[in-house]
């Protein structure tokens, strides 16, 4: 239980960072109605320029912009390869993804890790964040703002501010019809293609923002860190929903509440770590949660609201 709670700040502040790149994954499957797998490829690639970038000597900031700006670039190669060339988005995704390894290598200048020397002092200064703020700031040995938890926490809050203005624009309602109800969206002259196109674009470059974020914190970046996040993102997208879909209606509340699904899932992953499961099975349960919560709601409408329905028809 103890190792537990000290594992417990580490868990969520690896649960917020996660948490953006579930945002992402929100837009493209519950806003555009689209199965987006380029997912597992982006992430890596935010890891990749980032680290690349900052060791070169590029300032923090700069570097994440750079991985925002390639994962944007993803994101458009999907969107195009699925509205200029009829590829279904679930395999113009696969390709993405496939192509995007041999890019990650690249520029990781075919190295399957890349670290930061955060031993150096004035490296680590420069981070956002890092493992080694998280019982540090505890200890006093950094100021507590530096604390992971604050910063990712008013990282997401931003983010979800600036998401949340974007999608009350007219641009963003469009984008939001296009995934509603794409013939209808067509039928009052949007741009259903360049939707598709954007929204595929804004994912992608929040998950490699994510990944920046990730490599910060792990104080480098692996060539397979992104394998399995899609799974991720829909464990957080689906857990918010199912969780939090009766008191959240506000659009920036439900993204809010995908990032604290993404909290409470790795907090169940560190929990089940600390009862002494092996590691090696963390991809099934990953999968096992996912097809559970997908399954509550249709468990709920078949089961519960028959016995409603039956309950009523014998009281009548």
């Amino acid at each position: 239980m103890l190792s537990f709670l000290n594992a417990l700040p580490g868990a969520m502040s690896q649960g917020l960072i996660w948490g953006i790149m579930a945002i992402g994954v929100y837009i493209t499957y519950k806003i555009l109605d689209i199965a987006d797998l380029t997912v597992d490829g982006s992430f890596c690639t935010g890891g990749a320029v980032f680290v690349m970038l900052f060791s070169g000597g590029a300032n923090v900031w700069a570097a994440m912009l750079a991985a925002l700006l390639a994962g944007m670039l993803a994101g458009l190669v999907t969107g195009l390869l699925n509205t200029q060339c009829g590829i279904p988005a679930i395999l113009a995704g696969i390709l993405t993804q496939l192509g995007l390894y041999s890019v990650n290598m690249a520029v990781m200048d075919f190295k399957a890790s890349v670290a930061i020397n955060v031993t150096q002092a004035d490296t680590l200064e420069k981070l956002l964040v890092s493992l080694r703020f998280v019982q540090g700031a505890i200890r006093g040995d950094f100021p507590l703002w530096r604390h992971p938890i604050l910063v990712v926490g008013l990282f997401t809050v931003g983010l979800i501010a600036l998401l949340y203005g974007f999608f009350g624009t007219e641009l963003g309602c469009a984008l939001r019809a296009t995934g509603s109800n794409g013939s209808m969206a067509r039928a009052q002259g949007i741009d259903t293609d360049f939707c598709k196109v954007l929204g595929l674009m804004i994912s992608n470059g929040l998950v490699d923002l994510s990944g920046a974020l990730l490599c910060q914190y792990n104080g480098a970046n692996e060539i397979n860190v992104g394998r399995g996040a899609i799974v991720i993102g829909l464990a957080a997208v689906i857990i918010g929903q199912v969780l939090f879909s009766k008191l959240f209606h506000n659009f920036a509340l439900k993204l809010l509440a995908v990032a604290i699904g993404a909290i409470l899932y790795y907090i169940v992953i560190q929990a089940v770590l600390a009862v002494g499961l092996n590691p090696n099975y963390l991809k099934l349960l990953s999968a096992l949660v996912v097809a559970v919560f997908l399954s509550l709601p249709y468990w709920k409408g078949k089961y519960f609201h028959a016995k409603v329905k039956t309950g009523g028809a014998s009281h009548a």
